[in-house]
């Protein structure tokens, strides 16, 4: 899919390259352009995969983060019947 997209996005920095040169004949101008254009467009999809790969990343956070807190949850409910028990093991003072 990146190959896809920088391919398109390339294209399209060709056809914006040669609407906006000056004239048809002057090659180093339009390559110029080409060139500008190109690097908008990968710096724009490094951009946009680099964000997608951030917003992956926080996905799995949250996904590790709420199994962890389920985990902690039953722990918490395991641990208060172990003190339950214990309080009820304990003679009274």
């Amino acid at each position: 899919m990146k190959a896809s997209l920088l391919l398109a996005l390339v294209c399209t920095a060709v056809l914006a390259a040669g609407a906006r040169a000056d004239s048809p004949r002057e090659p180093e101008a339009l390559v110029q352009k080409v060139q500008e254009y190109a690097q908008k467009a990968t710096a724009m999809a490094k951009s946009a995969f680099s964000m997608v790969q951030e917003s992956e990343a926080a996905q799995q956070a949250r996904r590790w983060l709420s199994d962890k807190a389920d985990l902690a949850k039953q722990r918490l409910v395991w641990l208060k019947e172990k003190l339950a028990e214990l309080w009820k093991q304990m003679p009274a003072a």
